[in-house]
């Protein structure tokens, strides 16, 4: 198979298979088109064609007017799509990138603030339903069809997913609610991929892709199918660190050959598996965990939080035969996974990143979505459907917002673009949450001494408030679907309720009125069996949790 394509007077010719220069290869990404690119921070980013296709623009003027649409986020801080975004920023460069749909903006400054600039359209899904689309794109259906969503902001009624006033003129991705019998639903509809830039770790002589150096699997076959359905079958352009001379094992192959255009060897240093570390095969190849992460340092408080969860999932897991499945969100809730390991529980709850893995410790930062010593990889698609489809059993996921009803908003506020992520499906699917984070936010000064908690200064930002700013999780549609929902802090432990939120612990060293009910917007229900938080979560060494819980 050969294709074509034109710049000015110029014709390149491409052989679909070929090993190609990476100039080459985005020389083949036409005016207009629509690029689909994967990657999860820096893990499956195919930064080498990233930074590569930015030059050739910068040259030549061409390709121009892309839009670009992703399954996570392709970049951190000065990195892949990040650098990019920094350019077309500081000279105001709509040209060469017309329009974005990108689940979290979180990691990457510069994009945030092209947005917020409204020098691109801006659309941002949550994860999972972005990593469906390109499955349900490739099936030749018209978009995903999902609960999720539902009187949130991504809901049409109170925003559609549209970031900035340019995405809301133009209207390149859509949000529809209708109804299926009775039951309403949203349908995500976005322009098919016209190109898709994806990486994996080797192509062998059939350019068949293998991914055994990632850290994820991501959504590659997906995009890679999805680009190449009809109507308009596109180019996949994939990068890659190796190349076999010889023949992969079919069951190694994540993309076959036939479905791959162009392959690109990268250089190393464009080719790292997570955001701080280039390589490391405890990220891909599994193993059993050690505890060395536990000995690093800690925040005392975030500490605290992280073990209330962890005490919460213990004692739901005791209740059940089988492996209790969890997932963990970024930040706080993250660390979850390494107190799991270290008291002894890692074989009894299971953890789950929404990139794909299964057991293991969950990297935090801008290495969020690699673990450490995972025994199972699955791709993204399938990961989010034991989300949706409430397969896990319990999800741990932070706040920026908690409101009177229960409401949360993670991440977003006024000048602060930082998107869904894969919170809306999680928390949408799970039937039990654990949202956990600080009480307050912007300079509290808080120590734990003596099994106790000890506030010297309360910040000045409070985090319960009546109304959120950008609500991502309906208290109401949580109660209409039996969730059970806890809010865990370091000072106090609430439950959803008909009514709202409800006080059900106080830690010990914390004043009712002082530190919680006059911290907060709006005065919560309190529990007529009001309990002090357990004293072990404050105290420096081990809970021995596995023993306290019967675990064996």
């Amino acid at each position: 198979m050969v294709f074509s394509t034109k710049r000015g007077e110029e014709t390149i010719e491409r052989r679909a298979g070929a090993v190609c220069t990476a100039t080459d290869a985005v020389s083949a990404v036409k005016d207009g088109s629509v690029v689909a690119i994967s990657g999860f921070n820096m893990a499956n980013t195919p930064e080498y064609l990233i930074l590569e296709l930015h030059r050739q623009y910068m040259k030549t003027g061409h390709p121009n007017s892309l839009f670009v649409i992703t399954d996570a986020l392709p970049a951190i801080p000065d990195r892949g799509l990040d650098v990019v975004a920094k350019d077309l920023s500081q000279r105001e460069d709509g040209r060469f990138i017309r329009g974005i749909s990108v689940p979290f903006f979180g990691f990457s400054p510069w994009l945030q603030r092209l947005v917020k600039d409204d020098v691109v359209e801006a659309y941002s899904w949550p994860m999972g339903v972005a990593a469906y689309w390109f499955r349900e794109v490739a099936s030749g259906r018209p978009g995903v069809i999902s609960k999720i969503g539902i009187d949130t902001a991504i809901d049409p009624r109170k925003g559609g997913g549209k970031v900035n006033r340019l995405a809301a003129a133009r209207n390149t991705c859509t949000v529809k609610r209708i109804k299926i019998g009775s039951q309403d639903y949203l349908l995500y509809e976005a322009p098919k991929p016209d190109v898709a830039l994806i990486r994996a770790s080797t192509a062998d002589r059939r350019t068949n892709l293998t991914m055994e150096d990632e850290a994820i699997r991501g959504t590659v076959l997906s995009m890679a199918q999805a680009t190449k359905a009809h109507p308009r079958p596109g180019i996949v352009i994939a990068q890659v660190r190796n190349l076999n001379r010889g023949d992969a094992h079919p069951r190694a192959v994540e993309v076959p050959g036939p479905l791959v255009d162009m392959v690109v060897v990268s250089p190393s240093e464009y080719h790292w598996q997570v955001g701080s570390t280039a390589y490391d095969p405890a990220f891909s190849a599994g193993g059993k965990p050690t505890q060395k992460m536990e000995e690093g340092p800690m925040d005392p408080v975030e500490r605290v939080i992280a073990r209330r969860v962890l005490m919460g999932l213990g004692e739901a897991a005791k209740q059940k035969c089988a492996p209790y499945i969890v997932n963990l969100g970024i930040g706080i809730p993250a660390l979850v996974s390494t107190l799991a390991v270290a008291e002894g529980l890692e074989d009894r709850i299971i953890t789950v990143v929404e990139s794909g893995q299964w057991g293991g410790m969950a990297l935090p930062g801008v290495d969020f979505g690699a673990a450490v010593g995972p025994f199972a990889l699955s791709t993204m698609p399938d990961m989010f459907s034991n989300f949706e489809g409430g397969i896990i059993d319990a999800a741990s996921l932070g706040f920026l917002q908690v409101g009177r009803n229960g409401d949360v908003n993670p991440s977003t506020l006024s000048g602060r673009i930082y998107g869904p992520g894969g919170f809306p499906v999680i928390a949408g699917g799970s039937p039990r949450i654990y949202f956990a984070g600080a009480f307050t936010a912007r300079g509290p000064k808080i120590t734990v001494e003596g099994g106790k908690l000890k506030i010297a200064k309360d910040g000045e930002v409070k985090k319960f408030v009546r109304r959120v700013y950008k609500n991502f999780f309906s208290g109401s549609q949580a109660l209409k679907f039996g969730k059970e929902v806890a809010y865990v802090t370091e000072r106090a432990v609430f439950r959803l309720t008909p009514s709202g939120l409800e006080l059900t612990e106080l830690a010990p060293g914390a004043d009712i009125e002082r530190d919680v009910l006059g911290a907060m917007e709006y005065k919560p229900a309190v529990s007529k069996k009001l309990m002090e938080m357990d004293p072990a979560l404050f105290s420096p060494g081990p809970m021995r949790l596995a023993k306290r819980l019967g675990v064996k």
